[in-house]
């Protein structure tokens, strides 16, 4: 199976093309406001040497994250999905990170934290081991003190631009290619237009008034 891996839930977004569970081609864009989504995918589908009609499964990143970036990947998915009918698969961002951190030897206790605005962070705890990895700790939402105390007694925290509160961690970012590669062990394909951004918080929109009708003068 030939997987086209759309990770743009942080700022440093990345593409890439995994082929029978190993990695094809990749690019990442380092700055989110600048992307150009479908340029990435043409530089990795002409790195790994195949036409938009070759690829068999579209794998979003479904975060948390950068809620834009999210739907921008989802809309790319859900527009190719519609013109070919390629079957389409959501992972989370953070599986991706313990996923990376076991492949760069983290053994241990692992926090990943993600900035969630408000002075709040999305934060999941992991055992890493030689074997793998499995979850201490469901993602949630956190408190700036919640997160700084929960992290003092783990080995390690990772996390995109985490050391911006805390300095002694390890900054990794959600990665195409791993996700691709998880996908790659999953078969829990659904239709695009159902993939939804992982958003812990309730909605709290406001519906606006109807339109106000101005008396004829």
């Amino acid at each position: 199976m030939k997987i086209l891996a759309l990770e743009f839930s942080s700022d440093r977004r990345s593409v890439a093309v995994v082929a029978n569970g190993q990695l094809w081609a990749q690019a990442h864009e380092a700055r989110a406001r600048e992307s150009h989504a479908l340029a990435l995918v043409d530089e990795v589908l002409r790195a790994a040497g195949l036409e938009r009609e070759e690829i068999n499964c579209l794998a979003v990143g479904l975060g948390p994250g950068s809620y834009t970036g999210i739907r921008a990947a989802i809309a790319l998915a859900q527009g190719w999905q519609l013109a070919r009918g390629t079957e389409a698969i959501g992972v989370s961002s953070v599986e991706c990170l313990a996923d990376q951190a076991h492949a760069e030897k983290m053994f241990g206790r692992v926090s990943i934290v993600i900035d969630a605005q408000r002075n709040e962070f999305y934060l999941a705890r992991y055992e890493i081991a030689a074997a793998g990895w499995r979850e201490l700790e469901p993602l949630r939402l956190a408190s700036m003190d919640e997160t700084r105390a929960i992290v003092k007694t783990d080995g390690f925290v990772i996390g995109p631009e985490v050391t911006r509160w805390f300095p002694a961690a390890h900054v990794l970012f959600p990665d195409a290619s791993v996700l691709g590669q998880l996908a790659a062990t999953r078969t829990s394909f659904l239709p695009a237009d159902k993939l939804e951004p992982i958003y812990l918080r309730e909605t709290d929109f406001v519906k606006a008034a109807p339109p106000r009708i101005l008396p004829a003068v």
